[in-house]
């Protein structure tokens, strides 16, 4: 039986059951396992009391690093309010696992162990491996490479006990000037955010994690932080649909397992002044869910975040996001009080206890397919060496040599020929050392500071790196005018190679007419250097293409091919 029947089948099946619904299904599904998790879902269903099946919409969050304050409230949380879910914060391996481990022994209804974790594990953890940015992946031409980077996080998460990752971003980053989505982003055009948001989702969902798309109905035009305020996306309806919510539009229906809801006030969508998305009737029940039709698990942002703090007391968020239509609360502050109006407004008429069970059976139904039903005890065992090993060094260094982007090579000075003398001169605030090291294996390299420029004889091959703080995701691409000047000084009268360890738009105010070479690495780390010596030598190919609009010469799928020699 194939796969494209299975799915058929599996449709078909589930619309014959009209209250609930999971958009996630697990690969080679069959009959008989749909069959076991309705009765299970149902079964489990009725044995739950009110206030339990009221516990099943909440996440709460759990920073494995704090005190046992903190832990215990956690704890109290799973056993007194029943909660649905945790969602892992900061923390190391051993003691979230030993958190885990607890939790799931001790909850009535297996827990959704979520976690952000769009480049990797190590978005949380600090001992696990990071892997490439969205922008940079952005910039791969093969999908398929997105899609084996997803299914290694998806095998990093099971090995945690994780099943579900809040991932991929699929906001498309229109504006340079973003401070929350930027580097996240999978670029500034719709398609190539759509092709690489299914791979994404795709390599988690295949291999047994559950993906959550978000900042539905779209976060990437906007220049405020929902973390600290309420951004505003000012566009109309056809702009909206052909931007911002294309992406969406486009992936719900491709076994998407769950939409994640922006704290943003979008006029067109919610005609209630400063009502954010992911509280509006009209844009998570009306669009998302009817318009759109998509019947998976729907969960809010952090309700942590000042957007919603700064206007609503805790508890009353999460009914407000309940009544919108959302399933889940993400970073509950109020879960008890959540209860207590959620369940007042059933008693007045305001939410119909059927909400109740359509959210309930979709979260239960969606546990099942996950394989929560049965806990398995995660093992602490070289955990730590588990999520950091050789095979994710060396998917990370292929991921970035395939983002590398020559953006020009009009001098041919590309590639680097075995023992030619080249002069390099490192800028910005974070030169790495594996730059010099590798490169200087290879050729004459010899190293200028800042100050040391004049020395430089003429007409000479110079790489003029900009090393930017990779250190976040939210760093400052702006490049210094101290850099610019040297830029300018150096190309008057050499062959400069410059070369872009930082997000593109660190090029949207440099002009780089008079630049024979530029080449974009995206990132500053150990592994993006190494790909990108090797890049520069021709021992392996350059075929990575601009994610991103940046002025009127550096446009969408700028760059060219340079083959490996």
């Amino acid at each position: 039986m194939n796969k494209c029947f299975l799915y058929s089948f599996f449709l078909l099946f589930v619309l014959a059951s009209p209250l609930y619904f999971s958009q996630y299904h697990p690969k080679n599904i069959n009959k008989s396992t749909l069959e076991e998790a309705y009765r299970w879902v149902d079964k489990t269903y009725s044995s739950l009391s009110q206030d339990e099946k009221l516990g099943q919409l909440f996440i709460i969050d759990l920073y494995a690093d704090k005190d046992q304050t903190h832990i215990n409230s956690v704890r109290q949380l799973v056993l007194q309010e029943k909660i649905g879910g945790i969602i892992l914060m900061q923390g190391n391996a051993l003691n979230q696992i030993e958190s885990i481990n607890e939790f799931q022994n001790s909850s009535k209804i297996p827990l959704l162990i979520g976690i952000d974790a769009e480049w990797g594990l190590y978005q949380r953890i600090a001992t696990a491996h990071k892997f490439p940015w969205a922008i940079t992946l952005g910039a791969i031409q093969n999908e398929k490479l997105i899609y084996e980077m997803a299914s290694q996080i998806a095998v990093d998460a099971k090995r945690m006990g994780i099943n579900w990752n809040f991932a991929p971003v699929v906001d498309v980053n229109t504006n340079p000037m973003n401070p929350i989505i930027g580097n996240r982003s999978f670029g500034s055009d719709v398609q190539n955010t759509i092709r690489k948001g299914l791979a994404y989702s795709n390599g988690l969902q295949d291999h047994g994690v559950l993906s959550s798309i978000k900042h539905f109905p779209g976060h990437g035009d906007t220049d405020k932080d929902s973390h600290l305020d309420l951004p505003v996306v000012k566009h109309n309806i056809e702009r909206l649909m052909n931007t911002e919510l294309a992406p969406f539009t486009a992936l719900i229906n491709k076994n998407v397992g769950g939409v994640m809801v922006a704290h943003l006030y979008v006029p067109a969508l919610e005609a209630r002044s400063g009502v954010p998305a992911s509280l509006s009737y009209p844009i998570v029940t009306d669009l998302l869910k009817k318009k759109l039709g998509y019947k998976g698990i729907i969960i809010t942002d952090a309700l942590n975040m000042g957007a919603i703090t700064r206007r609503y007391s805790p508890g009353e968020a999460d009914k407000k996001a309940f009544a919108a239509g959302n399933d889940i609360m993400l970073f509950s502050k109020g879960v008890s009080e959540g209860k207590k109006l959620i369940q007042q407004a059933i008693d007045q008429g305001e939410i119909p206890q059927s909400r109740v069970e359509e959210s309930v059976k979709k979260i239960l139904l969606t546990k099942y397919l996950l394989g929560l039903q049965h806990f398995k005890r995660v093992n602490p065992l070289n955990i730590d060496r588990d999520l950091n090993d050789e095979k994710h060094a060396q998917l990370s260094e292929k991921l970035y040599a395939h983002a590398l982007t020559l953006l020009k090579n009009d001098q041919q000075l590309l590639p680097l020929q075995k023992g030619e003398s080249v002069y390099y001169v490192p800028l910005e605030e974070a030169p790495y050392q594996t730059f010099e090291d590798e490169l200087s294996q290879h050729t004459n390299l010899i190293i200028k500071k800042a100050n040391e420029i004049g020395d430089i004889p003429p007409n000479a091959k110079v790489i003029i790196g900009f090393h930017k703080d990779n250190s976040t995701a939210y760093k400052p691409y702006k490049i210094s005018e101290a850099s610019k000047s040297i830029l300018t000084e150096l190309s008057h009268n050499h062959r400069v190679i410059l070369n872009v360890f930082g997000s593109p738009y660190a090029l949207m105010d440099i002009d780089i007419q008079n630049i024979p070479t530029v080449l974009v690495s995206y990132e500053n780390n150990e592994y993006s250097q190494k790909a990108t010596v090797k890049g520069l030598l021709g021992q392996s190919s350059i075929l990575g293409r601009l994610p991103v609009s940046l002025n009127s010469q550096l446009k969408y799928g700028a760059g060219q091919d340079l083959k490996q020699k």
